[in-house]
Formats: structure tokens, sequence, C-alpha cells
């Protein structure tokens, strides 16, 4: 299948909380995100997703930007406290009416919308009792699931269940620098099999839910390379490729969790009830595929449980982002050819891909981000060259459409083919690699 195809889905990406700004506006109520940026140093500016790109009031302005490069497809996500401000109960039917008015201000604008239901925002009075961890999760999510799915089903037909389950449980319950801030293998073992059974279960409500729907659900992929070839450091990056790469793709897509090399995470087992196992496949239509970088792995004995490190791009005298992440888009190939081993994968789409550059307005207010441009070129054409090796890829969405909140990081890192000026109004600036993408997707 080529990219040419006119089937083959181009794209941007963007989420909730890293845009939409507007947290307490029109009854939403606080996501985890909201409190975990009050605390002391956990964000790296300083700064919080309050206001973020104020998509939430100026997102006919960004749709008119999609709708002047011709960008077919819009991936964006629903904020659970913004629909549901306890996380259960009583909707917010402010909260749904403004997804009303953007999905319809999309297919008005010939933009085909694509949702999902979980990029990270879990409400915060959720987490009070006890989020991801408390297994009632699976009811909260179904009853959030059902509600949206049932409001906005009749025009949107692309979902995607979470969005990678491996970063916002690793990263928010075992290492605690997201969101909620949990830390241990015991708050991570059971969020991860509770968002491994939420996705599954929230794949099944949206088909009940949506007539022809496209069910998918992302994950977070990287190429993982062993630092050299002592057998130490190859067993360092097994591990971490299946911790990272295959924890949550193995069971959707109707295999067991890969704990051959992760011991370390048998005490998931305390966690799972009988007949969970064959709740665990989803049955998905497409698995999302987010996909930035290269990991490089060697044997590190001081760090617990999985005994593996990450050898910085900067120490390997690599290329690398704002971010830190080294810039190699071979990574994508590789990425796309090792999903070539997991069994009965559906096709893929590539829902999120990008760079982080510290772009500058030139004198006649261009941005001239070069280097993005190459860094989406060239992986394009490494996607490219996995497709023609046989790996079904369908579509191909860039992250992000604007510079946003970027998390822990705040808004230093800019991902965006559009500038956002933070200092100005929050005045939109069509990056080059904007108009270069946009060639890109017409050609």
């Amino acid at each position: 299948m080529s990219t040419e195809n006119p089937g083959f889905k181009w794209g941007v990406s963007t989420a909730a909380s890293q845009t939409e700004g507007a947290f307490d506006k029109d009854g939403k109520g606080l996501s985890v995100w909201d409190e975990f940026a009050k605390r002391k140093r956990k964000i790296g500016d300083k700064s919080n997703p309050s206001v973020a790109t104020d998509f939430y009031n100026r997102y006919p302005e960004d749709i008119a930007i999609l709708n002047q490069l011709k960008i077919p497809n819009f991936r964006f996500s629903v904020s659970w406290p913004r629909v549901l401000p306890m996380g259960t109960g009583q909707p917010n039917e402010k909260g749904l009416d403004f997804y009303d008015r953007l999905t319809d201000h999309l297919l008005e604008n010939n933009i085909v919308p694509w949702t999902t239901l979980y990029h990270w925002d879990l409400p915060h009075e959720l987490q009070k009792r006890g989020g991801w961890c408390n297994r009632d999760i699976l009811n909260w999510f179904g009853d959030y699931v059902n509600l949206v799915t049932n409001r906005l089903g009749d025009r949107i037909k692309n979902w995607m269940v979470l969005n990678e389950p491996m970063a916002f449980t690793g990263a928010g319950y075992l290492l605690g620098v997201h969101a909620p801030g949990e830390r241990g293998i015991g708050s991570f073992v059971s969020a991860a099999h509770h968002a491994a059974l939420a996705t599954a279960a929230g794949a099944s409500i949206i088909r009940s839910n949506v007539v022809n729907a496209y069910v998918g659900s992302t994950f977070s992929q990287s190429w993982v390379e062993p630092h050299s070839s002592g057998i130490k450091d190859q067993q360092a990056a097994q591990r971490v490729h299946d911790m990272l790469n295959l924890f949550f793709i193995l069971p959707a897509t109707g295999h067991p969790y890969p704990l051959k090399h992760l011991k370390f995470l048998n005490k998931i087992e305390k966690f799972i009830k009988p007949g969970d196992e064959s709740k665990l496949n989803a049955n998905l239509d497409f698995v999302g595929i987010q996909t930035y970088t290269r990991e490089v792995i060697k044997y590190s004995w001081t760090v617990p449980f999985i005994k593996a490190s990450m050898v910085s791009a900067i120490k390997r005298k690599q290329p690398y982002t704002q971010m830190g992440w080294e810039v190699c888009p071979e990574s994508i190939y590789h990425v796309l050819k090792n999903l070539q081993s997991v069994p009965g994968l559906p096709p893929i789409i590539i829902t999120e891909n990008g760079a982080a550059f510290a772009d500058e307005i030139n004198k006649d207010g261009i941005i001239n981000d070069t280097e993005r441009i190459a860094y989406l070129d060239n992986h394009i054409q490494q996607m490219q060259r996995a497709m023609k090796a046989g790996v079904d890829v369908r579509g191909y969405f860039a992250w992000s459409l604007t510079d946003n909140f970027e998390w822990a990081e705040g808004y230093r890192p800019r991902f965006g083919l559009v500038h956002i000026d933070y200092e100005n109004n929050l005045k939109r600036t069509i990056k080059e690699s904007a108009k270069w993408y946009a060639g890109r997707i017409k050609d």
C-alpha cells in the first residue's frame, strides 16, 4: 500500500489538556493535571494548563487554519472532567455542547474528526477515590464512554479509547513524574491492568453505540537498541522493549502480558481476577502508533526493578530535539517492522509523530523551521520504506497542530506546525513546516 493511495489518512493531532484551557469555565471539573501543576517543582517552567492555547474559545480560528492548509483529518480528545465534572454522575451539558459545536464545525469545513476518549485528564474527584488504581474505574470509564459516544457517535465514526497507557500509568503511577504523581510497583501494576481492561471495555461500548465505528487505541513505541553487544546490555534492552513497546499492545491484541523478562511485574497477577484474561482482547480495527525516537539502553544495577538506563543522545553525540530525544528517522521503520512480530495485529495508523525545536520568528514574521521539516520528511520516508516492506500502515498524523502545554515540560518545547505566541494574546503564526506538510499531503 502506498501513501499515495487515496484512502491513506493524513492529519494532525492535539489533546484537550494541552490546548483547551478554560480549566474552570462552563462547569468543567478539575483534572489531575490541574492539580498536579499546583505542586512545587512538577512542571519545568512552573506553568499550568489553565489557559494553554485557549482552544476552547478559539477553536474556530484553529479549524480555519486546518481548512486553509487543507488538512483533511483532525485528532482531538474529549476532556473527561469537562463533560463529567465529578467523573461520574450528572453530565455537564455545557461541556457536551462544546464538543457538539467543535464536531459540527469540523464537518462543516470538510475535516474528518478522530476522537480520543482518554488523553490523560482523569477527573481529580476520581483520583481522590484511587483513580486508575481502583477497579471501579472500569465502571466510571464505561459510563463516560457511553455518555460521549451516545452524544457524538452520530457524527464521529473514528475513535481511540486510550492515549498511550504505558505513558500515563508509567509516568503517573510508577515514576511519579506525571499526574497524579503516584510512585511504586503496586500502584503501577494495578493502574496498568485496569487500563488494559478499559481499552477492551471501551472499544466494546463504542461499537454498541456507534454505527460503522472505526475503533482503535494508541500506544507509544520506540526503537530500543542495546548500547553494546554485551549480554547484560542486550538483556536490559529486551526488558525495556517488552515494557515500553509490548506491555499494553499484546493484551489488546489477544495475547498474555509479556512477563517472561519482567519478573518484577508479576505482582500484576494479584489484580487479575478470574475471567479477566478473556476481557483483555479489544478486537481493534486499528492500532494508533505514536513514535518519536530511538532509545539506546545499557544495564544499570542501580535502577530499581528494570536494571536498565537510557544512554542519552547528547552523550552519544547524536542530534536531538528540545526534549532531548534523538533525531533518528530510521526508528519509525524499525518500530513498524518490529510490530510485524505481533500476531493478529490490525492495520496501523501513525497517530503521533513530530519534534520540538526552538522556533524563531524572523524580522519578516516567518518561522522557517527547517529542522522540523527535515524531521517530518525523513520520518515519512522511513514509514513509506516500512510500507514497501509489507507493513500495513493506513495513515499518518503529525504532532501537533499548534504549540501547546507539553505536560511536565510546560510550554518550553514547541511541537506545533503553528506557532503560539504566549506573550502576545496567543497569536497563531503558521510555520513553514505547516506549509510543507500541506504540500506533502496534496502531492
